[in-house]
């Protein structure tokens, strides 16, 4: 099912409308894409956010309006994401827990989640693309070396907007509880390794994070309005990317989260 996007991940599935309920056979055809791709584009749809709400629900428990932001604000049924500033004017946003540091969602919870889904209400006419890193391939052109250097070893997150949460540590070799497949499990919001000394561990997670990251396994979506891209946080890092025209367009999306397990 779909369109094959690039080598490395990513497929675009057109002739859908997801505002409608999906068959059985639909479901499982995009579930069925969405292991094998880790990205999946569904163009050209019109969704308010209850409507994005239940095709997400199609995946598992979403995120609802009892999570809440770090300044106690409660998400509504979707959260909507902008670059706009309080006069409503596009900006950029410097901060160690922006946007464009690679990440995956929410990796200092107990659970992350195990998806993430993003709809295009406002797209930049130029600039704003995502993109998105394939860590499995990653760890699996390791170096046998490396890899039995990090087996069993356990990363430290710390959310970056507020250091005075509590540490969660995750492995940083996950298996995919579908697919069996290993991924790197790091990113922002990582701060050391359990039981190694904090310099080695931060210099050993940049290394590995540079690797994960090379252009050779990286998916880049130029995003059109009407675009609902969702992805598998369990294996891949995204980030927006940051170029001369960042701030210059606004741009506002929809984001659902389907919750997941805790990584092993």
């Amino acid at each position: 099912m779909g369109e094959q996007l690039s080598p490395t991940l990513g497929a675009r599935i057109p002739g859908i409308d997801l505002s409608r309920p999906l068959s059985a056979e639909e479901r499982r055809a995009i579930w069925e894409a969405f292991l094998q791709h880790r990205v999946l584009v569904f163009p050209d749809q019109s969704l308010t956010r209850e409507q994005q709400f239940d095709f997400a629900a199609n995946f598992g428990e979403v995120e609802g309006p009892e999570a809440k932001r770090s300044n106690g604000k409660r998400h509504g049924v979707a959260h909507v994401m902008t670059n706009l500033d309080a006069d409503g004017k596009p900006t950029v946003r410097y901060s160690p827990a922006a946007n464009y540091h690679w990440h995956t969602d929410k990796p200092y919870h107990p659970m992350p989640p195990m998806l993430t889904m993003l709809y295009a209400v406002e797209a930049p006419v130029r600039s704003g693309d995502t993109e998105f890193a394939n860590t499995a391939l990653g760890y699996e052109s390791l170096p046998q070396a490396m890899k039995r250097r990090i087996a069993g070893l356990r990363v430290v997150f710390r959310p970056a907007f507020d250091a005075s949460l509590p540490p969660v540590d995750h492995s940083l070799v996950r298996a995919h509880p579908e697919t069996g497949r290993k991924a790197l499990y790091l990113g922002n919001h990582s701060t050391h390794i359990l039981g190694m000394p904090e310099a080695e561990g931060k210099a050993l997670l940049q290394e590995l994070l540079e690797h994960a990251t090379q252009p050779r396994f990286v998916y880049r979506h130029r995003w059109r309005v009407g675009d609902l891209v969702m992805w598998d946080n369990r294996c891949l890092l995204h980030r927006a990317v940051l170029d001369e025209h960042s701030g210059k367009y606004r741009r506002v999306m929809h984001r659902s989260l389907v919750k997941g397990t805790a990584p092993i």
